[in-house]
């Protein structure tokens, strides 16, 4: 199993923050950011009924549609139903994440791993997308950053339902490809431990970055290489603090994470290169890693991040990394 046939490239772009994550984006900036991707080569996008309660889809969708649909590779998410009855978004109960969509669009969202509600959401996105199909469906956050100690169950409904759903989609060719989308990493290792059934990939969001990596790359990815399953990078820059950013795992980054990120930079601009080129090279590094998927919400951003891409990281840097104990000793680096 694997979906790097099906990607265009390494770099693609994930939509979370155009379903006003942190805060509420104009419709004529969203658009133009994903106008922008389109414009500079970006060709995989990925989004989420989640991410504004549809608002990312129906956004990246309005874009889209403007284009073939063989030009492009989407993905979205599964375990969420987007529900016209509405609420008030900052109210909701996100686990860890709680107003991260505070600004997104008052329906309400009712969490749901069941065949038929893995149905009629996808059913729901493609309308919401504007599009006839999907390539690759993502089972979203059966994890315990959204479930505490009920993860388990959830995973379970999301087992019996939405997985076999998905298996079936991609044997009669509705779907090209389908995993799980998470932001740990447990729930990648129970998957993989599993006879039946198989992903071709996994999301995985904030779990192998500059700033926290060591236990994905001890024993998720040494699985995943195994089981020849691919890792799509989310959310490389930790939630934005590796671009500039305040946010780590989607609330204001505490004083050790803040401190950690300074080093980084030091060494980064000691060497004379951005840190943004260092995490994106550095989650892109990994033989198992398939793309990385960085978000934005503003144009300008896109060209930094394909800058990022192509900037020349010299060996020393990483050297001196390894060094100063900010990155595992053991993992892969890009190499000139």
């Amino acid at each position: 199993m694997s979906i790097t046939h099906l990607l265009p490239g390494r770099l693609g772009f994930g939509t979370a923050p155009l379903g006003n994550m942190f805060r509420a984006i104009p419709d004529e900036e969203a658009a133009a950011t994903v106008a922008a991707a389109w414009d500079q080569g970006i060709r995989y996008f990925d989004t989420a009924p989640f991410y504004g309660a549809g608002l990312s889809e129906i956004r990246l969708g309005d874009v889209l549609a403007q284009h073939p649909r063989d030009d492009y590779v989407l993905s979205t998410k599964v375990g969420r139903v987007v529900l016209d009855e509405t609420e008030d978004p900052a109210a909701r109960d996100l686990g860890e994440k709680g107003g991260l969509f505070e600004h997104g669009r008052p329906n309400k969202m009712v969490n749901d791993y069941t065949a038929d509600a893995t149905l009629r959401s996808i059913e729901d996105s493609l309308k919401r997308l504007r599009t006839d199909r999907l390539d690759i469906v993502w089972v979203h956050d059966v994890a315990q950053d959204f479930y505490g100690d009920e993860w388990l169950a959830a995973y379970e409904s999301a087992r019996t339902g939405a997985f076999r759903v998905l298996t079936r989609l991609r044997e009669e060719g509705v779907i090209k490809a389908w995993g799980l989308g998470v932001n740990r990493v447990e729930p990648l290792e129970l998957t993989l431990d599993l006879d039946e059934p198989r992903p071709d990939a996994f999301l995985l969001a904030g779990r192998y970055t500059l700033l926290d990596h060591d236990r994905a790359l001890q024993r998720l990815l040494p699985a995943v290489a195994e089981h020849d399953v691919d890792l799509v990078v989310g959310g490389p820059y930790s939630s934005g603090i590796l671009a500039g950013g305040a946010h780590f795992e989607y609330q204001k980054a505490p004083a050790q994470i803040v401190t950690k990120v300074e080093r980084i930079k030091a060494l980064a601009q000691q060497h004379s290169i951005g840190i943004k080129a260092a995490a994106l090279q550095f989650a892109l590094a990994h033989p198992a890693t398939a793309a990385a998927i960085p978000g934005a919400t503003r144009p300008s951003r896109i060209a930094e991040d394909l800058a990022a891409l192509d900037e020349k990281v010299p060996a020393a840097f990483w050297t001196a990394l390894r060094e100063e104990r900010l990155i595992s000793a053991d993992a892969p680096v890009p190499t000139a």
